[in-house]
């Protein structure tokens, strides 16, 4: 804990006060050893610096953030997630502070070890379940009573939001995020002992007009291997290699080299109105704005980039490309 920093006006009050005998040096003393006394419960070790919790915050934000996409996409309705509090406490009275009865997703989070619990208030996970199914989003709690159906669906829900939980953790650690186990009855569980520290997340979640919390609790024995990463020091120490870098690029440039585009060789335009196009006979000739002694146009996704000329290959009609089309090219037009 820092040490108080007094002011001018304090510090100059302290010695007036010291040295007219209001206050006694002895006492201050006393004081002071009473200070450093501090009462430690060992039940509720903290483990976690305030660095770090600051740091899982950030990586929840990020998470929450596309978690909101995620939902939004599949619920087709308002969708707004974010982070409550990020705290640590006993592993114990975690499992008392939620419902009886709730929707617990437990995943294992490979190469980590240990499991992380993702508890989804009932409210929140009836009013997903009914917006899949067609419905309004209306919540119905009935959690004691879960069908087949509505267990594999809302398991199959939660299981494809993992991927955004791999992303979040992408800056930080390569993890896989499986899904492990459906629970709703949290007296059935138990991923640690009772007094293991947890770091408790939790998201403050609406659903259309549903609202909700979801928390996500971290076992000290999962983040124990990349607490280090955790600091400050890491995140502004971590810089991207140019290594990785240019691999990306080149990832990104094979993938824009796959995508399809349309490309059309322009022979030529004509307007006319409806009028003369119904007029048309066998035999008319329809003049074209393409002159015959300058180069074609190609047009790629309905842009003009290209000069042309045509010609055949193997039998084929083909066109042969002269020079790119310029932006001035284009302007002088």
């Amino acid at each position: 804990m820092a040490d108080e920093v007094l002011s001018q006006n304090e510090i100059d009050s302290l010695l007036s006060a010291l040295s007219t005998g209001e206050m006694n040096a002895e006492e201050l003393k006393n004081e002071e050893k009473e200070k450093k006394v501090r009462v430690y419960d060992f039940k509720r070790a903290l483990r976690f610096s305030k660095d770090q919790i600051r740091s899982l915050a950030r990586i929840h934000e990020n998470f929450s953030r596309l978690l909101t996409t995620y939902f939004s996409a599949q619920l087709r309705t308002y969708v707004n997630i974010e982070v409550a509090s990020v705290d640590q406490l006993p592993y114990e009275e975690f499992i008392r502070s939620i419902p009886t009865m709730t929707i617990l997703n437990i995943f294992s989070v490979p190469p980590l070890e240990g499991r992380i619990l993702m508890e989804s208030n009932p409210n929140i996970a009836y009013a997903m379940l009914d917006r899949v199914l067609g419905g309004r989003g209306s919540s119905v709690n009935k959690v004691d009573n879960l069908t087949e159906i509505e267990t594999t669906i809302m398991s199959h829900l939660f299981e494809r939001s993992l991927e955004n939980y791999q992303e979040a953790w992408g800056s930080i650690v390569d993890i896989d995020p499986i899904l492990e186990e459906f629970e709703v009855n949290p007296q059935f569980l138990q991923m640690v002992s009772p007094n293991e520290t947890v770091v408790v997340v939790s998201l403050n979640t609406t659903i259309g007009e549903t609202s909700g919390m979801i928390n996500i609790c971290i076992p000290h024995v999962v983040l124990e291997p990349i607490i280090p990463k955790l600091s400050v020091h890491y995140w502004m120490q971590t810089q991207q290699p140019k290594e990785r870098n240019e691999e990306e690029v080149n990832a990104l440039s094979k993938t824009i080299r796959g995508a399809e585009v349309d490309v059309r060789a322009m022979l030529g335009e004509a307007d006319m109105s409806i009028e003369q196009f119904l007029g048309l006979k066998q035999d008319d000739v329809i003049r074209l704005d393409q002159p015959i002694d300058q180069p074609m146009r190609m047009k790629v996704d309905d842009e003009e980039k290209f000069y042309i000329q045509p010609g055949k290959m193997k039998n084929h009609l083909a066109v042969q490309i002269i020079e790119e089309l310029r932006e001035e090219a284009l302007d002088d037009e």
